[in-house]
């Protein structure tokens, strides 16, 4: 499955620790908790640079970039389109996740309840406030750099193939994330064009898999 999704949720613990360490000041949990209570819905397009370890006699390291449009709606409504190099559809529509390789005409269908709980997409376009994120992942403000503040989010569940994942927010605005699986790869999303708070509709995130394609639901 797609890096940014193929992390396993977490068992859910107390997040009452984040809030007692909240500060009042501007910092990248406030920007978070700002974030998840006043952006309902949003698009935006983005580039992904997934980055590998490098194997035995590489002086530099293998890296693969990609990019699209995303889109969500609170709750549970997220849309990624890849469409360059390859073109490929993720779409949550609440209750399902599909993800759809249009070069192979397959289409892998999942219980989002399953498949989301430590996902960096729960951190973006599922969560709805801190307590809620708190019980998959440990999260800390850390220093600002170059007017991004970020967040680092650690799953709780530490025998997950995601090692942890950095958010950060420019002026309010989701501007990247860093993603570190546990074999050491790396992906960094950078978004751009960012329209906040805009009226989609839920149809908008209902996927019908293409004729003819293999619908595998494992």
């Amino acid at each position: 499955m797609n890096l940014f999704l193929r992390y396993l949720p977490a068992v859910a613990t107390s997040a009452a620790l984040v809030f007692a360490v909240l500060p009042a000041r501007a910092d990248g949990l406030a920007e978070l908790d700002q974030f998840l209570r006043e952006v309902s819905s949003a698009q935006s397009s983005f580039t992904q640079v997934v980055t590998s370890p490098k194997r035995a006699k590489e002086t530099v390291a293998r890296t693969k970039t990609s990019s699209g449009r995303f889109e969500f709606l609170r709750p549970g409504r997220f849309r990624f389109e890849y469409t360059k190099p390859f073109e490929q559809t993720i779409v949550a529509d609440g209750e399902t996740l599909w993800l759809y390789d249009v070069d192979l005409n397959q289409v892998t269908a999942r219980q989002q309840k399953d498949v989301l709980g430590s996902t960096p997409a729960a951190l973006i376009a599922s969560g709805t406030d801190l307590k809620g994120l708190g019980q998959a992942f440990d999260l800390q403000s850390a220093p600002a750099s170059e007017g991004i503040e970020w967040v680092d989010a650690k799953p709780r569940q530490s025998d997950g193939q995601l090692k942890s994942v950095r958010v950060g927010f420019r002026s309010g605005q989701l501007a990247e994330l860093q993603i570190v699986d546990s074999l050491g790869q790396r992906s960094v999303l950078t978004f751009a064009d960012w329209k906040g708070n805009v009226p989609l509709k839920a149809e908008r995130f209902r996927f019908q898999p293409p004729a003819g394609a293999d619908v595998i639901r494992p």
